[in-house]
């Protein structure tokens, strides 16, 4: 692993350092619950349960009542590594649209605090999907996630080519949210039809 160095007590987001990078990736995504809009909603509304259940094997604390600390994973480029942990909201339903943005932890190390920092917006919206002339109820889930992080790179990896750092950086995001969105929209889905006593729906290809 390359050796870090620490950057300026400038923020990563404005700064101008060539050791900075911004990567942004987006996803999409839809799932199928067999089930009435009220009772999906009832569902999501509890995330206490299922946040945790669906998030594993990412480690998940508590900060509050809508709040968790999650932690992603190791991820590296370059021989540059990071584990980075995020704080997450999860804001209280409105009609039928559920938001989940970013928000500081105070107990981050410092040292960690000055390499990376991530933006994480994501909705989720819910749609009765249910046919006039089937007794089958479904409602569609919409999962919508834009992400930024900002990261601070070994003075090393600025003597490559602009271009690479850039692209290699933002393929490997990519690479992050595909894994880690599609495993958890899979993992709702199937949580919620196990804990309803209901088949789950076959898994579908994501609309990145």
């Amino acid at each position: 692993m390359l050796l870090l160095t620490r950057p300026s007590t400038d923020t990563l987001r404005g700064s101008d350092s060539r050791q900075v990078r911004c990567y942004r990736s987006q996803f999409r995504d839809r799932m199928e619950m067999r089930a009435d809009f009220q009772t999906v909603g009832s569902y999501l509304d509890r995330h206490e349960g299922w946040f945790r259940r669906c998030a594993a094997p990412m480690e998940v604390k508590s900060i509050d009542e809508q709040a968790y600390a999650l932690t992603l994973g190791r991820f590296g480029n370059f021989g540059f590594e990071v584990e980075p942990t995020i704080g997450l909201r999860l804001l209280p339903q409105n009609a039928g649209n559920y938001a989940i943005c970013t928000v500081p932890l105070s107990n981050q190390d410092s040292a960690l605090a000055a390499l990376y920092d991530v933006d994480f917006q994501a909705n989720l919206s819910l749609e009765d999907n249910s046919a006039s002339d089937s007794i089958e109820e479904l409602t569609a889930v919409s999962w919508d996630l834009d992400l930024s992080v900002w990261i601070h790179l070994p003075k090393v990896i600025t003597l490559l080519p602009d271009g690479l750092v850039q692209s290699s950086g933002d393929h490997l995001l990519r690479q992050i949210v595909r894994q880690i969105s599609r495993r958890l929209t899979w993992k709702v889905q199937e949580d919620f039809h196990a804990s309803h006593d209901l088949a789950c729906p076959p898994r579908r290809r994501a609309a990145f």
